[in-house]
């Protein structure tokens, strides 16, 4: 299924966008996961690849993705269990480009294409280097989602947006994964920025801890990804019905704010 096509489609039927974000391999039922969180409302699923290094990640995805490693999750694993999902709805990879290069970019988005992932977001894959994998991933029909960092230059976010597929992801502000008390106001600006240089979806991501925080980000931007404030209820044994819980408030706070 078609990320882009998918998320336009319900931004023009009115909906405000829900992208909760499931770690690979975190528990035997990290699978029922992705369904609960599918059947509470949202709108696409961010599959998370551990690795060793996650820069971009704070603590509590960092805990998850190591308590994912050492119950001995890998890409391959982690696939051949999401190629078991069908959802209805668009499912999209996040990890690291050492996982992409070690497999090489065309296997690796094969690979992606085969198991039924639709987009694939990688933090700490430069611009002004991605195009041996944009172009595996274009010719494997896997969409590169970018993302813009509140501190991004006019002209880089334009052709952040150039080259991004699927969606942008708007970063919230500085720094790494994890939850916050309130929305940064970078979050604001940013998006606002990536509105007006693109007609792609919109998302903000990183710090959206809370049902109203997602509907305030949702006033500027045509949605959210709701990361830590997801592992944290798993982490702390919620499973699929605490995942269902959580995400299903996201939603009616979306549906609300409309």
């Amino acid at each position: 299924m078609n990320l882009e096509s998918h998320l336009r489609a319900r931004r023009e039927a009115g909906a405000r966008l829900l992208v909760p974000y499931v770690t690979g391999g975190l528990g035997h039922d990290w699978t029922d996961v992705v369904r609960a969180v599918v059947d509470a409302g949202a709108d696409a699923v961010e599959i998370g690849i551990p690795f060793s290094d996650p820069v971009m990640d704070g603590p509590t995805i960092q805990a998850a993705s190591q308590r994912a490693l050492d119950a001995g999750a890998t890409p391959t694993s982690i696939l051949a269990d999401a190629r078991t999902l069908d959802v209805g709805i668009p499912l999209a990879v996040m990890t690291y480009c050492n996982l992409v290069f070690h497999a090489g970019c065309v296997r690796f988005a094969e690979a992606l294409r085969d198991a039924g992932i639709a987009g694939a977001i990688l933090p700490d894959l430069p611009l002004g280097e991605i195009g041996e994998w944009a172009d595996a991933a274009d010719a494997a029909d896997v969409e590169t989602v970018m993302l813009a960092a509140p501190n991004t230059t006019d002209e880089r976010l334009a052709a952040i947006c150039a080259r991004s597929r699927g969606f942008v992801y708007g970063v919230s502000l500085m720094g790494i994964t994890g939850e916050r008390a309130s929305l940064a106001d970078s979050a604001t600006r940013i998006a606002s920025r990536a509105k007006a240089a693109t007609d792609l979806p919109v998302l903000l991501g990183v710090g959206i801890s809370t049902p109203e925080q997602a509907a305030e980000a949702s006033t500027v931007a045509d949605g959210v990804v709701v990361g830590s404030a997801l592992i944290a209820r798993l982490l702390e044994g919620g499973g699929p019905a605490g995942a269902h819980e959580l995400i299903a408030s996201f939603r009616a706070a979306l549906d609300a704010s409309d």
